[in-house]
C-alpha cells in the first residue's frame, strides 16, 4: 500500500476516533471520516488483547490485504475520499480472512450506497 494510502499520524487517527463516524461489526469496529486528501486512506489498530505477537500479525495482515485489494479500489470507484480506520475487536483473533473480508465488504457496501 503506498505512503499515501496509510493513516499514519496519531493526530489523524485521534481525529477518526472523536469525530468519525462507527460502524460495528461482531469482530471490526468501523472510523471513517472525509479525508483531507484527494484520495481515501486506510489505517488499522490492533491491539494485544492477550494474543501473541504471532496472532496480531495475522490479523494486521489480513486486514491490510482486504483494505487494500477491497475497500479502497471500491471507494475509489465510487468517487469517495475517506480516512478509513479499522479497530480489531477481541473476536478478530477468532475468525477467518473470509469473515474478515465479507464484514468489511458490507460495511464499504453501506458506505457507497449512503453517499
Amino acid at each position: 500500500m503506498p505512503r499515501s494510502g496509510r493513516i499514519r499520524k496519531a493526530r489523524d487517527i485521534r481525529s477518526l476516533l472523536r469525530d468519525g463516524s462507527r460502524k460495528k461489526t461482531p469482530s471490526l469496529d468501523v472510523f471513517f471520516l472525509s479525508s483531507s486528501g484527494s484520495a481515501s486512506r486506510w489505517g488499522m489498530i490492533v491491539p494485544k488483547h492477550r494474543h501473541s505477537i504471532v496472532e496480531r500479525n495475522r490479523v494486521k495482515r489480513r486486514l491490510r490485504e482486504i483494505g487494500r485489494t477491497r475497500v479502497l479500489p471500491r471507494l475509489k470507484e465510487q468517487g469517495m475520499a475517506l480516512d478509513v480506520l479499522v479497530r480489531a475487536r477481541r473476536e478478530a483473533y477468532g475468525v477467518g480472512f473470509r469473515t474478515l473480508r465479507d464484514e468489511l465488504q458490507l460495511i464499504t457496501e453501506e458506505l457507497c450506497s449512503d453517499q
